[in-house]
């Protein structure tokens, strides 16, 4: 499949999972296929890096097949999270749960992050700002034993999205970490802190307009981050 392709059909698919969401009984099977094949097919551009129009590392970079790793097994646990969240009992948690493994599996990816010095400090204000606050307007929704899940889930995302973002910000730039890539995975972290957050209101606060769209859309926008993020490193590159 080219890269056009399977761009193309990564569109499709995932508005058949947002289109599904709203849809009641039967047509709900639009939904429960279209919605963890799209995560696996975003992460088909990580599996093969060099299709989406860049060299993948070579052996010779110990690094490069680690981050390549870390960011499929992200992916691979998201689509766990997927299939838990639309089961027809309630699985939140084991979702959360998966999603929150796989946020691990992107902090070891970015872990260059933490030698950012002045562009860790920043996003470490930036995002600790915006997770102080979210969860304080969040928190009196939510259920008494939902809180503490939710507070360490919001604490794992914050520091992916921190390490994300410093790797961009980093001055002089992080030896080995190309601009590109760090720019894909900054803006595919920074989405994933909208989605997620999205899909906390519309769970515990009564329920947000167009939610599929938002929840969805960021989150799809958000991997499709991260893979690019693999397709988008040097040849020489190495984190």
């Amino acid at each position: 499949m080219t890269v056009r392709g399977r761009e193309l059909l990564i569109v499709v698919l995932a508005a058949a999972a947002i289109i599904g969401a709203g849809l009641h009984g039967d047509g709900r099977w639009l939904h429960w296929l279209a919605k963890p094949l799209t995560t696996l097919l975003i992460a088909s551009i990580a599996w093969h890096p060099g299709s989406a129009g860049r060299r993948p590392a070579t052996s010779a970079d110990p690094s490069g097949p680690r981050y390549r790793r870390a960011v499929l097994a992200g992916m691979v646990l998201s689509c766990l999270g997927d299939i838990a969240l639309m089961l027809p009992v309630d699985a939140f948690v084991p979702g959360l749960v998966a999603f929150l493994l796989a946020h691990v599996c992107y902090i070891i990816a970015f872990r260059a992050g933490f030698r950012a010095g002045r562009g860790l400090w920043m996003a470490v204000v930036l995002l600790g700002a915006f997770a102080f606050t979210n969860v304080t307007a969040l928190w009196p929704h939510l259920p008494a034993d939902m809180r503490v899940p939710v507070l360490a889930y919001v604490v794992v995302l914050a520091l992916m999205a921190m390490l994300a973002l410093a790797r961009v910000w980093a001055k002089p730039s992080l030896p080995g970490v190309s601009r590109r890539s760090a720019g894909w995975a900054a803006g595919g972290a920074l989405l994933f802190v909208a989605s997620d957050s999205l899909l906390a209101w519309d769970r515990f606060a009564g329920g947000l307009p167009m939610a599929s769209l938002l929840v969805l859309g960021t989150y799809y926008a958000a991997q499709y981050g991260i893979a690019r993020s693999v397709a988008g490193r040097d040849r020489s590159a190495s984190v």
